[in-house]
């Protein structure tokens, strides 16, 4: 079998679709992008697939070491969007050619379902109470929220105060006993994040997620000595390189490596096995679509330290599409009890509706990360 052909698909909301072709027939999918520059990451898996044209598409290892390492520059968003999205693509082509989910090729399930949580509230959360109520009435036992808005280096105690009431509402509005994952999205520096995590202990948060940037990893260290409160991190994180500091540190108990940024199927089974063995969770992150929940779930049937899987049906940046849009079968996202059953089909265990992709790639987005600036005119992270 050889690699004859690829596609790319821009398409709505801000996601970029990959297939992969064969001489056998066989289509293999997969979601190379990064949120905001989809055009870039496109241009890069063009570059990439120069490699693999002609090439057997069933030595996945072989293909993902020549396109990591025989680039002079390695590593980053871009360069490592573009290859996790291909090596989906090669993983869904060699499920399907030996008729058997993915899971089962990575050695066999661990576990027949995962939870999974809902994103309530937006870039700016307000009214997360009710979004929480209503999350939990269709039957999640978790959920996460942007804890808070742009904070400066050192700020206002009334946005501290603010976060606090907006997670009192949710815990109050839920009770005790669904998890509230508290996502500070890298926009709050080190000295508010202390104060934060200080002040949302009494709420029993699930998670807090990114309380710093992972370019600023070293300050989690003073920041687990203000809290118990368990620390995630790993989003804006590529590779195993990139998380062994993080882990030799002891300083993270979650980590959430993206299916399409940290190098696909293959590295991030890697990562988990790593993570285990500093006795770490995982908590894939994926705000994305369902080629990229599909991989999540095929490497959290096999990965023991698994506990939890993001999703993005009904997330605030969906608006005009949603994750069950570009698949023929629905039902293998279905949500019972707060979990979701590992897909049981060939490859990634979804069917892509290729017409519809299609159709929506002719709109297709530029999709951009709102730009947010302090009350002085300096840039906020967003």
């Amino acid at each position: 079998m050889k690699i004859t052909n690829y596609e790319l698909y821009q398409v709505p909301p801000r996601w970029l679709f990959l297939k992969i072709e064969t001489d056998e027939g066989i289509k293999g999918w997969g979601e190379p992008v990064i949120e905001g520059r989809a055009h870039t990451v496109k241009a890069a898996v063009e570059e990439l697939m120069e490699y693999l044209m002609g090439k057997d598409p069933l030595r996945i290892e072989d293909h993902w070491n020549m396109l990591y390492r025989s680039g002079f520059y390695r590593g980053g968003p871009i360069l490592m969007s573009a290859l996790a999205g291909i090596d989906q693509a090669l993983w869904d082509i060699k499920g399907k050619y030996y008729n058997a989910p993915v899971y089962q090729l990575l050695g066999g399930a661990c576990r027949d379902s995962i939870k999974v949580y809902s994103w309530i509230g937006g870039d700016r959360p307000s009214d997360v109470g009710e979004a929480a109520k209503e999350a939990v009435s269709t039957g999640f036992h978790a959920i996460k929220m942007n804890g808070t808005e742009e904070m400066h280096y050192i700020d206002s105690y009334d946005k501290v105060d603010a976060a606090v009431e907006r997670v009192q509402a949710v815990r109050e509005a839920v009770g005790n006993g669904v998890g509230i994952g508290i996502d500070f999205h890298g926009r709050v520096h080190k000295p508010m994040a202390k104060v934060l995590a200080k002040e949302l202990e009494p709420f029993r948060p699930m998670f807090i997620e990114e309380p710093v940037l992972a370019e600023n990893n070293e300050a989690l260290r003073e920041i687990t000595r203000h809290t118990h409160i368990p620390i995630a991190t790993g989003e804006r994180m590529y590779s195993r390189w990139d998380f062994k500091p993080l882990l030799e540190s002891g300083h993270a108990d979650i980590i959430q490596p993206d299916l399409s940024h940290a190098g696909g199927i293959t590295e991030v089974k890697k990562i988990a096995s790593m993570a285990e063995a500093y006795d770490v969770a995982m908590a894939p992150h994926c705000p994305l679509g369902p080629i990229a929940l599909a991989s999540c779930l095929q490497v959290d049937a096999t990965a023991h330290n698994a506990f939890i899987q993001e999703q993005s049906l009904g997330i605030h940046y969906n608006k005009e599409n949603d994750l069950l849009d570009y698949i023929k079968d629905r039902s293998v996202f279905d949500y019972k009890d707060g979990f979701v059953q590992i897909p049981q089909g060939p490859g990634l265990g979804i069917e892509i509706d290729e017409e519809y992709v299609k159709e929506r790639a002719e709109e297709g987005h530029n999709w951009r990360n709102p730009v947010w600036r302090h009350q002085d005119n300096s840039i906020a992270e967003w």
